[in-house]
């Protein structure tokens, strides 16, 4: 058994996964997330934002706490859409450095590529689904980007680019980078709604012409917007990730509660049992970018449902490093 760690840092969130790894079977010990927006106005200036890289390293400081606390000897930290666009981002590497050093000595961050992204989070979603749902597209809706990718696994558990007809893209949308563009009112307007659904379609045609989501059987979301939208249609009074864990959204269900969202205010949504605070203001942008994922999956694949999984990019982070 091998003692690792992963860390998850996102545009709107920063997660730690602290896990135990034995024949490819991950086991939690730690598993924590913090809404920092580090990605909070990357779009418009290209730059993170002081305030943004001081609430990242409050979380840092507490993650690194606890990998001194369960003695971790070996840690991942993995950047992603908005440290890709930030031009001041050597601040961010600086900072990362100095606190995650100080507890796993020469542990630094990294920033992955879009397809390195997807394929981490493919390897993550799918290992507890069965074989025969496949071939799976997963989408992980991030708050900078959302990464495509179509594949399955083989009976030895390789690799998503090791199986045949694996493919990936990773679109330029997010739940924090379409809000900040697009919706500005409270609740976002019939025109705002419009713009946001105009660019996301742009971006999914772009993703589609990549990756061939006609052969999917089965449809896996990962990340915060699907949860949290899955706990809603469920209608949980609060968030609970074991039921929340790998269950089926039928898309009617799923199209109502995000019509639902984007008609409340903002203050409508922060009343939300399962609604983290730090969503409150973004999950509009996330509903428009699931709500049109379901259209073109209904329309190009036949597929009714979105099963979500509580497993995404830390567990395949923490598989590439046991």
């Amino acid at each position: 058994m091998t003692r690792v760690a992963a860390v998850d840092c996102g545009t709107n969130s920063i997660r730690l996964l602290i896990a135990d790894v034995e024949d490819g079977r991950v086991r939690d010990v730690h598993r924590e997330m913090r809404i920092v927006r580090l990605g909070e106005g990357v779009d418009a200036t290209g730059r993170f934002a002081e305030a943004a890289l001081e609430r990242t390293r409050a979380a840092l400081v507490d993650y690194a706490a606890l990998l001194r606390e369960h003695e971790v000897p070996t840690v991942r930290m993995v950047a992603t859409s908005a440290t890709r666009d930030a031009g001041n981002r050597d601040e961010f590497f600086a900072m990362t450095a100095d606190v995650l050093g100080a507890a796993v000595p020469g542990a630094v961050a990294e920033v992955i590529t879009g397809a390195e992204e997807a394929e981490l989070s493919f390897r993550g979603a799918i290992g507890e689904l069965d074989s025969a749902a496949a071939p799976f597209v997963v989408v992980d809706l991030g708050g900078g980007s959302t990464e495509v990718v179509l594949g399955s696994t083989d009976v030895d558990g390789a690799a998503p680019a090791a199986t045949m007809g694996y493919a990936s893209h990773s679109a330029n949308i997010g739940c924090v980078r379409l809000t900040e563009r697009c919706l500005r009112s409270d609740p976002p307007t019939a025109a705002e709604i419009a713009d946001a659904r105009a660019v996301v379609r742009d971006a999914l045609a772009a993703a589609f012409a990549d990756v061939p989501v006609e052969r999917a059987r089965t449809w896996v979301g990962v990340a915060g917007t699907m949860t949290t939208l899955a706990a809603l249609a469920m209608n949980l009074v609060a968030y609970d990730s074991d039921v929340i864990h790998l269950s089926r959204v039928g898309f009617g269900d799923l199209t109502r509660v995000c019509d639902e969202l984007l008609a409340m205010t903002r203050s409508q949504r922060a009343a939300l049992g399962p609604m983290h605070e730090g969503r409150v203001d973004v999950i509009g942008g996330g509903a428009i970018v699931v709500q049109e994922l379901a259209r073109a999956l209904g329309e190009r694949a036949g597929i009714a449902e979105l099963v979500v999984s509580e497993h995404d990019i830390l567990d395949g982070i923490v598989l590439s490093i046991a």
